[in-house]
């Protein structure tokens, strides 16, 4: 008799558990926000802070992983005072020169060649389809290392910044390239 009271309490609970399964829905979800979060935003409002997204704002005096504040000024003045002042820190041995140099004309063949010309000499393809004129090749100016990095970081008249697709260290190895130009030119 104890057999078939256990048998019994068996294929009740079999029953009661298939008794809600139905192939065109699915089952029952026990904690549904593990199935289905909330997607949250980096700066949506949130009503966990009073003042709304005061909480995800970086702190005062802070500056961005990754990123080094540049102490030049975007003005006339600020890009003479480049022109006398900054130079070049990446190292100047044999061996990472050419590397960098290398890194550099690859990083001037996709940026600055279109209007510069790959030579440097102001003669690019958009110069000679006549989109844009007056680039002037690097022989007729009085560049530095200095210059030449604060125009990449800031542009000048119809060239614009290349702060943003390039980095601290491509925007040196493309200066460094730049020299190299302007020396070949000026044999």
């Amino acid at each position: 008799m104890k057999s078939f009271i256990k048998i019994g309490i068996v294929l009740g609970t079999a029953a009661i558990m298939t008794s809600c399964f139905n192939k065109s829905k699915p089952n029952y979800q026990f904690m549904p926000n593990m199935y289905e979060s909330v997607g949250y935003e980096t700066y949506q409002e949130s009503d966990a802070f009073k003042n709304g997204v005061e909480a995800q704002l970086p702190a005062e005096n802070t500056i961005n992983r990754g990123w080094m504040p540049y102490d030049y000024e975007n003005t006339p003045e600020g890009k003479e005072l480049a022109k006398a002042e900054l130079k070049n820190p990446l190292e100047a041995d044999s061996t990472s020169t050419e590397a960098n140099l290398g890194d550099g004309k690859e990083l001037y063949d996709i940026y600055c060649a279109v209007c510069h010309g790959g030579k440097g000499d102001g003669q690019g393809v958009l110069v000679k389809r006549e989109k844009f004129l007056g680039v002037p090749s690097y022989a007729d100016r009085e560049i530095t290392e200095g210059s030449i990095y604060h125009v990449i970081y800031y542009g000048l008249n119809s060239m614009g910044s290349y702060a943003a697709q390039l980095n601290e260290k491509e925007r040196w190895q493309v200066t460094m390239y730049v020299e190299q130009l302007k020396k070949d030119l000026t044999k």
